[in-house]
């Protein structure tokens, strides 16, 4: 009986020994959020002391990449890969879609599972709606959430309209829409096709999302995040929390509503703090605040209602606007408080960087784009970025601008023409605009002056550089690098068209 307790205890103790070696991963992702959107990029509007407080507490990661639009920037960060190498679309996915992120990918979800981990993601998923492309199949043990973005649902019940506005009669209820009438495009159903907006527990409908439910959302992801946390704080974890704020329809919690002198984009933003404020405060009560890394960031850039200054462009632009943003990493002790870093960092450095420091386990029988970027983090000195010799900029299947130390060579595209609400100085849409255009990032983080005359020797570095991608990802269309999607036959929508 002696030996068998020794046994024991010392099975016990080695367990929580692993448990105290392992950190605690949170990641927190919010949809649209604008590069100076908030206080520690420069915010003049929105006030958001929490996020000022993990910044004055950890780093700003001033140049962090994502991609143009939501679903090519999550299958980055599940993958550690370049968007088009695992989930090539024009776009994003929708409801119903036969397309999503493919089950024989590896995320970082099952990296962390494999090592270990309790995993859960809470909030919006965007990687495909159908069985085996859900959260729970792709290595999370839990999801709750909205498993794409909050304007695919119906007009009348809030989905196509901000919180301010009245709601539309809805429309006469018809038959479930066959597979074949879904328009003929696989990426899903779009705008007065679309069902009812669904909440999801695991992989079970549990509710449809009105314009109520649109207005608790951020509140029932954050108090969902926070019972998990409570569940799962004795043991490795790993919490994705990608909000579905501030995304539009715009629709504050009650207790945000009319809050901010500058209106319900700004009441959501207050909001979105108040989460972070919400997650950090339980870190530190169940005293993990020395063994979890949390990090904070947007899985684009801002629309016209965000503020983007000092960058050029919005959300779907290849310009810095579009692609790069505001990105805070905490863990006291750890990461060094008050600190910044210019070097570029990216969602594909997410899966490596967690791997590393959990000790999983990287596929290598694949291509993995992104580094590991823990010396960065950690302030070593020396450290560089994995991306300092050359970064992609992709929108889409098409390559349009490529980036080596600072120097941007932005060979096609760009973009939508400039927004009512963005600062940068964009010239007018012009379909005869020369292209390319070169740009010193380190002297010109706007992108408003064009060195291509100037130094037309990084223009032929640079596009050598381009050249490349023909041979692995492709310049456009479908390179002999690019992976298989998943595909499902006969996607049907997750509460049916003609529901009660």
């Amino acid at each position: 009986m002696h030996c068998r307790f020794l046994l024991f205890l010392g099975l016990f103790t080695a367990s929580l020994s692993l448990a105290a070696d392992k950190p605690n991963f949170i990641l927190i992702n919010i949809d649209d959020l604008g590069y100076a959107d908030i206080g520690p990029f420069g915010s003049t509007l929105n006030r958001t002391p929490n996020l000022d407080r993990m910044a004055a507490e950890g780093m700003k990661l001033r140049c962090h990449y994502a991609a143009p639009v939501c679903s090519p920037s999550r299958s980055a960060l599940m993958t550690g890969c370049y968007p088009k190498r695992v989930l090539p679309i024009p776009s994003v996915l929708f409801p119903a879609s036969s397309l999503g992120l493919n089950p024989k990918e590896i995320t970082v979800a099952e990296v962390l599972k494999d090592a270990g981990y309790a995993t859960a993601c809470i909030g919006k998923w965007h990687l495909g709606d159908q069985p085996p492309f859900l959260p729970t199949a792709q290595g999370f043990d839990h999801y709750f959430g909205i498993p794409y973005s909050n304007d695919m649902g119906l007009a009348s019940e809030g989905s196509k309209s901000d919180l301010d506005k009245p709601l539309p009669a809805p429309k006469k209820k018809t038959a479930p829409l066959p597979p074949a009438s879904f328009g003929g495009d696989e990426t899903g159903l779009k705008g007065n096709q679309q069902p009812p907006l669904p909440l999801l527990r695991d992989t079970t409908v549990i509710g449809r999302v009105d314009a109520e439910g649109q207005q608790s959302i951020t509140r029932r992801y954050t108090e969902e995040a926070l019972s998990w946390l409570r569940d799962h704080h004795k043991d490795p974890f790993f919490l994705y929390l990608p909000h579905s704020a501030v995304h539009f329809p715009i629709y504050p919690g009650k207790a945000f509503q009319n809050r901010s002198p500058h209106g319900i984009y700004s009441d959501w933003v207050e909001e979105v703090d108040w989460s972070v404020g919400q997650i950090l405060d339980s870190v530190r009560s169940l005293g993990l605040e020395s063994r979890t890394l949390v990090i904070f960031t947007s899985d684009n850039g801002g629309t016209a209602r965000a503020v983007n200054a000092p960058l050029r462009g919005n959300k779907g632009s290849t310009w810095e606007g579009g692609m790069r943003v505001p990105t805070v990493a905490w863990w006291p002790g750890k990461v060094p408080a008050g600190t910044s870093t210019d070097e570029i960092t990216s969602m594909m450095d997410v899966l490596p960087t967690f791997a590393h420091l959990a000790s999983g386990k990287i596929p290598t029988d694949r291509v993995i784009d992104g580094g590991n970027i823990w010396p960065l983090l950690s302030a070593t000195s020396g450290a560089k970025s994995p991306h300092a010799d050359v970064f992609y900029y992709f929108r889409g299947l098409t390559l349009e601008a490529v980036r080596s130390g600072p120097w941007k060579l932005q060979l096609s595209g760009g973009g939508a023409p400039k927004k009512k609400n963005d600062p940068a100085k964009l010239a007018p849409k012009n379909p005869a605009e020369v292209f390319p255009k070169l740009y010193h990032l380190g002297n010109d983080i706007g992108e408003s002056t064009n060195l291509a005359v100037e130094h037309p020797d990084e223009v032929a570095r640079l596009r050598t550089l381009a050249d490349k991608m023909k041979d692995d990802l492709g310049r456009d269309g479908i390179g002999p690098g690019v992976r298989e999607m998943g595909h499902f036959a006969n996607p049907k929508p997750l509460i049916p068209h003609d529901a009660p």
